[in-house]
């Protein structure tokens, strides 16, 4: 369960297990299928770009997906979607923390 106050979350590349999760372009395809959901909603030509709300990366040599906290409002069955991928491949979810400016 993600708590209400987390503004992203990232799905690790790794099960709880501890396993790489494969195939290796699992992250670039689940973000391309979640390009569709915007804010302001898709627009002629967005297919080329990830959304805002839910991106590939990299998290110490592991892919992850940042998603965006906005997705659960704004589209929940597209958070739904996220979050379900995540728990039926056993793939670790956590939240992000801000870090103080200090530490930044």
């Amino acid at each position: 369960m993600v708590s209400h106050s987390a503004k992203e979350v990232f799905i690790l590349g790794l099960t709880h297990a501890g396993r790489t999760f494969r195939p290796s372009d699992w992250a670039e395809r689940l973000a391309g299928v979640m390009s569709q959901f915007r804010p302001g909603g898709a627009v002629p030509g967005s297919h080329l770009s990830y959304s805002p709300w839910c991106v590939p990366n990299t998290l110490d040599g592991s892919k992850c997906v940042i998603v965006h906290t906005d997705l659960r409002s704004q589209e929940p069955m597209a958070w739904d979607f996220v979050m379900n991928f995540a728990r039926d491949n056993d793939l670790q979810v956590v939240e992000a923390c801000l870090l103080p400016d200090s530490l930044v």
